[in-house]
């Protein structure tokens, strides 16, 4: 779905006009059917691009308010420092876990203001149909950012592949935790900007659906093995989040039941193949009984 501040996704990063002294909900907003329309920057990628887009041409969010003005940053760490920065008002793209490893390692504190959906990750190989014909000493391409590496490792052990360590840490977890290997797996961390591309390189990859997807795999069908959805996995539900000065936002507030709305549900069903699990909770549920 990170070593986080050094990880630079699918691209560069989006530059974003700087030197106002207003954020964007402050100095835009529309006039529609004698309705002011207050403008909301969205910062997202790929394919939760393509579902925000979307939503704002729906006249639910025109209804609401809202004119999204969705900006697509393949860069993560950038979408989250303008976030910080207020050059754009909410991003869409990251999971509980990443947003908690992020907060850790910068001194950006972002909040999440609501869930939006759980995407399985998968185990996918070009050269083997099952993951029981994974073979000693096999290369596995695994990612090399702090949250998704600790999250594919949990995906190994699940597959049974390696066992870890009691008490793993699903959020900043590493290699070391790793307590038995018994096909001595040859584990490979890489920027997931390459992961598709290397796939033929090694013999199998842990590999996050937005990703997957647009390298035209399906994680309910091309995987060799995929996460369960349930409470186990529920930091990897992925989120709205804003800064820490926004939080509270009327407008932003607006967003999440639009997200989940049967209308938008029926489009991401309809594009995505059941990839995308509509996840709607509150936050408080993402800590609940957590030791």
């Amino acid at each position: 779905m990170k070593k986080l501040l050094g990880v630079v996704f699918l691209g560069a990063g989006l530059t974003l006009a700087a030197g106002c002294s207003k954020t964007p909900t402050d100095q835009n907003s529309a006039q529609a059917d004698g309705k002011e329309l207050k403008t909301v920057v969205l910062g997202s990628d790929g394919s939760d691009t393509d579902v925000w887009r979307y939503i704002a041409t729906l006249p639910a969010t025109k209804e609401a308010g809202i004119k999204l003005d969705v900006k697509n940053m393949p860069d993560y760490v950038a979408m989250n420092k303008a976030t910080a920065a207020g050059e754009i008002d909410v991003n869409a793209f990251q999971s509980y876990n990443y947003l908690s490893a992020y907060n850790t390692q910068s001194k950006d504190k972002l909040v999440p203001i609501a869930t939006t959906y759980i995407e399985p990750m998968g185990i996918y190989s070009s050269k083997y149909k099952k993951i029981d014909q994974i073979p000693n000493n096999a290369t596995i391409a695994i990612p090399n950012d702090t949250s998704n590496e600790a999250r594919s490792l949990s995906l190994l052990k699940a597959a049974g592949l390696i066992q870890l360590k009691d008490g793993f840490d699903p959020i900043h977890g590493d290699l070391k935790d790793i307590t038995a290997n018994p096909k001595h797996l040859q584990l490979k961390p890489i920027p997931m900007a390459t992961a598709v591309r290397v796939m033929g390189d090694v013999d199998a990859i842990a590999l996050g659906n937005t990703l997957a997807m647009e390298g035209g795999l399906n994680v309910l069908k091309d995987a060799l093995f995929y996460e369960p959805v349930n409470q186990s996995t529920k930091l990897n539900i992925n989120l709205l989040v804003t800064s820490d000065a926004k939080k509270n936002d009327p407008t932003l507030q607006k967003l999440a039941p639009i997200y989940h709305s049967e209308e938008v549900k029926k489009f991401i069903a309809d594009r995505f193949g059941g990839t995308k699990i509509d996840v709607n909770k509150p936050i408080s549920y993402l800590t609940e009984n957590q030791q």
